[in-house]
């Protein structure tokens, strides 16, 4: 230490400057980047321990969850619930039906102990208000067993009287 004392007080003034400076900076980038992981690590630290109250929750109130989940399902008429085939089927059958140009992504499932969540993007293309109307008419009357996740609404380009609109559809499928 007594070697890099004399070191420095051996240099001008202009280069004494410069050291503090060079160091200066150093401690600010090395600062810089230890409070970025500080705070990406506390970031991390706050999202888990929020998830780990979520599952608290859930643990604590599963009793009551289950018998919600089972009051749902004795609602539910079995014939009714729609597999992720159906779900699409009935989508598509409902646009041709109202005479609508149509596209549609391949369906994704999730899984639980009695249901099956079935959900799929939906895009209706260059039709008129009217059209839009009775296909979300003919949409809700299959409620709950389609359901109505999403939905962005978009004038056509070529003619702002046409609209296109993306839905993101789901269903619920009693699983036996």
């Amino acid at each position: 230490m007594n070697t890099l004392k004399a070191y420095f007080l051996s240099r001008l003034l202009r280069e004494k400057l410069l050291l503090v400076v060079i160091v200066g900076l150093v401690a600010l980038t090395f600062l810089s980047n230890f409070s970025g992981r500080v705070r990406r690590a506390w970031r991390v630290q706050h999202d888990t321990t929020t998830a780990l109250a979520l599952q608290q929750t859930y643990l604590t109130d599963r009793a009551k969850i289950e018998a919600s989940a089972n009051r749902a399902v004795k609602n539910l008429d079995p014939a009714k619930t729609l597999d992720d085939t159906q779900l699409v089927g009935e989508l598509n059958a409902l646009a041709r039906a109202q005479g609508l140009k149509f596209t549609s992504d391949t369906p994704r499932t999730e899984r639980t102990g009695q249901f099956a969540v079935h959900t799929v993007q939906f895009n209706l293309i260059k039709m008129d208000w009217n059209a839009l109307k009775a296909y979300y008419v003919e949409l809700t009357k299959r409620s709950p067993y389609i359901s109505l996740e999403q939905f962005s609404l978009q004038s056509e380009r070529a003619n702002p009287a046409l609209l296109n609109a993306s839905l993101k559809v789901s269903s619920v499928e009693i699983v036996h």
